[in-house]
């Protein structure tokens, strides 16, 4: 199946042929065709990894009226980098169709610079909840014309403790409007969004997990102490010193712990955790982008929306507590149908975790000794 064929315009497909995607994924296949036909809410439950930004912003691009000075279209996501990696993939998408304008705006920057941006045509918002909001009280962002909202990423925008914020803005705008919301996980709270702002008569798709793993992953894993993990981690970085990686840790105490440790050992390595001011976080992303850093130490919230080229592992200090996450974080490498490892040090008990891993997500892990 091709993207024309799913009914994807042909500037649009001249754009995704020059960024080397010419496959439709899973969830696009599946969503694309539903999406254009306007008029539905719409549920997809997906892992991140799996294509999702292509699976509505195709489609939301097709609506776009680009002859319309109005903001028809709205996107909300988690982080900010989630946001500025959807308005960049949009951007990349449009390259020969007419000029359709997409602004992000998000905390942590000053808001009378965005507010400034907003007077200009846009047709479509990407924004972080809590700070539509603030814009919208201000009046400086004009929803009433929109047709369409994604939410994406939804659960994650519950657990960042955004529902306040989401039932503003669902409140705000107006009852004529399509909700398509994509979501890795189902939990009640988000339940309770769907049953009271989304039709019952939502067209829902679902993506195995098991179709979300990339499967130029290998997957392997080391058996050691507590204490001599760092050790073992340290072996393993020395080895593949020339190559780039994300640490995974499932706490921020020990993301920066485990960047101290390292730094001491000589190794040039940035930390993102959720306590970071805007401006550091800016800063560890601007320096792993342009390759002053070759090691990131990430927690998993910290993480999403990170879309860096040619990473060539990802290590997991310490596993995650959802499947999801293990496939969010192995997601990190192997892009753009490159390979890559992804490597967990575990204790004994720990390696029950990847067998139901195995089970669970259909990939084999290998052990290293």
């Amino acid at each position: 199946m091709s993207f024309t064929q799913l009914g994807i315009s042909e500037d649009l497909n001249k754009g995704l042929k020059e960024l080397g995607i010419t496959t439709p994924s899973k969830i696009q296949e599946q969503a694309i065709p539903l999406l254009l036909e306007q008029g539905n809410d719409f549920i997809g439950k997906a892992q991140t990894g799996t294509g999702k930004t292509a699976a509505f912003g195709l489609p939301l691009l097709m609506h776009t009226d680009a002859n319309k000075h109005q903001t028809q279209s709205l996107i909300l996501a988690p982080t900010r980098e989630l946001a500025q990696q959807i308005q960049k993939q949009l951007f990349r998408f449009t390259k020969y169709t007419d000029k359709i304008f997409t602004e992000t705006v998000f905390g942590g920057e000053k808001i009378d610079r965005q507010i400034q941006r907003l007077q200009r045509t846009t047709h479509i918002v990407v924004a972080t909840p809590g700070r539509l909001v603030d814009l919208i009280k201000r009046k400086a962002v004009d929803i009433r014309y929109i047709n369409t909202i994604v939410l994406d990423e939804a659960d994650e925008m519950l657990s960042m403790g955004f529902k306040k914020d989401l039932d503003f803005i669902l409140g705000t705008i107006s009852s004529n409007r399509n909700i398509w919301l994509f979501s890795a996980t189902m939990p009640q709270a988000l339940q309770g969004i769907v049953k009271k702002y989304l039709s019952p008569n939502a067209l829902q798709i679902t993506v195995d997990k098991n179709d979300a793993v990339n499967t130029k992953i290998a997957h392997q894993f080391v058996v050691g102490e507590e204490a001599n993990k760092v050790d073992t981690m340290t072996y393993f970085l020395k080895g593949n010193k020339n190559e780039r990686g994300i640490i995974f840790s499932r706490t921020k105490v020990a993301a920066r712990s485990l960047t101290e440790q390292l730094l001491k050992r000589g190794f040039e390595v940035g930390v993102l955790e959720g306590d970071m001011q805007q401006k550091e976080r800016d800063k560890v992303m601007r320096a792993f982008k342009n390759k002053k850093l070759n090691l990131l130490v990430a927690t998993d919230v910290a993480a999403r929306g990170i879309d860096v080229a040619n990473l060539a592992f990802v290590l997991h200090y310490q596993l995650p507590d959802q499947s999801e996450y293990y496939v969010h974080r192995s997601g990190r490498t192997a892009r753009g149908g490159k390979t890559g490892i992804s490597i967990a040090f575990v204790d004994h008990k720990e390696v029950k975790f990847l067998r139901n891993l195995e089970k669970e997500l259909g990939i084999r892990f290998t052990q290293l000794r």
